[in-house]
């Protein structure tokens, strides 16, 4: 697979936005206190960093050692200008929001990939013992398309692997997540925004005191379908993941409102590692920027600035947890684009609205946080019929495998064209369905709109789970971590209490037992039947080995655990 990087640049870059005045002539502060990250120049301590914005005037409230990341509140403005002379630091940026769940720009292009099915009006070493299926998993396509069903027999995932969520929340209540569910290693890095500096509304209302939810909690929806895709248990009960037997940890970093922080993010990365977790998902990409671009000339130099920091404190994180044997798995997009061959960008900056401007994209230099920072594993989403999704972006470039995603639009010409039951079942927390209608509040009874969506209910001793159908890279990606993490409860050497195994292992393990797919004949796609337009056409390029439409393949549990040895050093 290939990998673009961007070259350190000097340090001046990211420094100040406006040349430093001299220390004799510091320029005043004003206007209201605002939030800023601020990144540590290499080889500086966040200590020194937090010295030098106390005199320069800020605060900090936050940091990470590990990225050498800060949070600081500051007057609006004169303080950049200040802080630009400190050599301890690299960039100077305001907060944002930089990343969306899932993979579209806001939340109603969100729905229109993910909840499709929306106003359609159709709806169709040490092993663990052997474990067979659940109730619901006959609508599972995707469970046996990557052949859990197979593997579980002998490889059905080790509790002491742990697999993180790094979303919006898991809930560790739900009777399919909570047999697993680690509730002394999960985290919430999050704080509840109720509205942002302008009065803009973002994730509204407090649920719990202080603002800050449970680490068992999941307001959206999307984080709880993914642990369940990964790792719902195999307990006679509603569905089970591919990986049954392993640990859920959720390491929440995004907000109810689906946007995810730098800081909160490069948290749950970096605590990943030092918790000693195996797997982490992470199904998001970075807004408010589509591509996060080094110095594009279309962009005022406060907003080149604040995408270095991206850049570069993600890319600090991730190192760091891979160093730490974190294996990171990572959806595509859903952007259905060559990720080597970008579009112009007319949509960011999204977040606040109102700001976004065009920008030509240079590839070389403009990069999609995380899927093109480093040690990710990048999924593409396939449909039942196995074709490439419509919306699951391809290309040579950032792809390593492919995996179920759900594929509404699957079967065209057939009855099963633009059923629920093209897209991916899972778990699906009770306060969500009340909240979007599918669950009646009192009763707890699916409502009419719910069973059009195809939502279902499992109940056993007055305990009812629920279970919801999504498509999307961002469910791709979890059937991908869960053969790894049965690729580590297999492969990997238990020390302290814990598993070990080097995620370039648990890569090449997924790549090389992955299910090799010929580009489709003619190679050339086009989804206009389907009701898509032109922007929708893909050209796979590659050979049966490795392409763009499914990389080294489709994952394949059964021969992940029962072949993977081969390919260990």
């Amino acid at each position: 697979m290939k990998r673009k990087w961007v070259l350190a640049l000097p340090v001046v870059l990211g420094v100040a936005v406006v040349v430093a005045p001299t220390a004799s002539a510091q320029p005043e502060l004003s206007g209201r206190t605002v939030e800023y990250s601020v990144l540590a120049a290499d080889g500086a301590g966040v200590r020194a960093v937090g010295n030098a914005v106390e005199a320069a005037g800020g605060t900090v409230t936050r940091s990470n050692a590990a990225a050498g990341l800060l949070t600081v509140t500051a007057p609006e403005n004169g303080f950049t200008d200040r802080l630009g002379a400190a050599r301890e630091v690299l960039y100077t940026s305001r907060t944002v929001a930089i990343g969306h769940s899932p993979e579209g720009r806001r939340v109603a292009d969100q729905d229109a990939i993910e909840k499709e099915n929306r106003g359609q009006g159709r709806h169709g070493k040490r092993k663990g013992a052997p474990v067979g299926m659940d109730p619901l998993d006959g609508q599972l396509w995707g469970l046996s398309s990557v052949r859990s069903d197979l593997a579980r027999t002998e490889q059905p995932g080790d509790r002491r692997v742990k697999v993180g969520i790094l979303d919006t929340g898991v809930d560790g209540s739900h009777p399919d997540i909570a047999p697993n569910f680690d509730k002394l290693l999960s985290r919430n890095f999050t704080h509840d925004i109720p509205v942002d500096e302008n009065g803009n509304t973002v994730d509204g209302p407090c649920e719990f005191s202080g603002c800050v939810d449970p680490a068992n909690w999941d307001d959206g929806g999307h984080g709880t379908h993914v642990a369940g895709t990964i790792a719902a248990a195999a307990n006679g009960f509603g569905i089970s993941g591919v990986a049954p037997g392993v640990s859920i940890v959720n390491i929440r970093g995004g907000q109810d409102s689906g946007s995810f922080f730098l800081q909160p993010v490069v948290d749950a990365l970096t605590y990943a590692g030092d918790a000693g977790l195996d797997v982490v998902n992470m199904s998001f990409f970075v807004d408010p920027w589509l591509y996060n671009c080094q110095a594009n000339p279309a962009d005022t130099p406060e907003q080149q600035a604040q995408q270095r920091t991206i850049v570069k404190a993600m890319t600090r994180a991730l190192n760091y947890a891979s160093r730490k044997g974190v294996t990171q798995v990572v959806s595509l997009g859903n952007q259905h684009e060559d990720n080597g061959a970008p579009h112009d960008d007319e949509t960011s900056p999204n977040f606040p609205a109102g700001n976004a401007h065009d920008r030509v994209i240079d590839n070389a230099s403009c990069l999609v946080m995380p899927i093109e920072g480093p040690h990710t594993i990048g999924v593409s989403a396939f449909g039942p019929s196995m074709a490439k999704a419509d919306y699951s972006s391809y290309g040579l470039e950032q792809i390593s495998v492919s995996a179920p995603g759900g594929y509404y639009r699957d079967y065209y010409g057939t009855p099963a064209f633009m059923t629920n039951e093209n897209m991916i079942l899972s778990t699906y927390p009770r306060n969500v369905g009340v909240a979007e209608g599918t669950i009646d509040p009192v009763t707890g009874e699916i409502t009419p709109d719910g069973v059009e969506l195809g939502v279902q209910e499992v109940c056993r001793d007055n305990v009812c789970g629920y279970y919801q159908f999504l498509q999307g890279t961002s469910m791709a990606s979890p059937h991908a971590t869960g053969v790894a993490a049965l690729i580590v409860s297999e492969y990997g050497k238990y020390r302290g209490g814990g598993v070990y195994m080097d995620p370039d292992d648990v890569q090449r393990v997924l790549e090389k037992t992955a299910f090799e797919r010929p580009c489709p004949t003619p190679s050339t796609v086009d989804y206009l039947d389907e009701g898509r337009d032109d922007t929708f056409t893909a050209t796979c390029a590659g050979d049966e080995e490795f392409n763009g439409f499914y990389g080294h393949g489709t994952v394949d549990a059964f021969a992940a655990v029962t072949e993977g040895g081969r390919y260990l050093r």
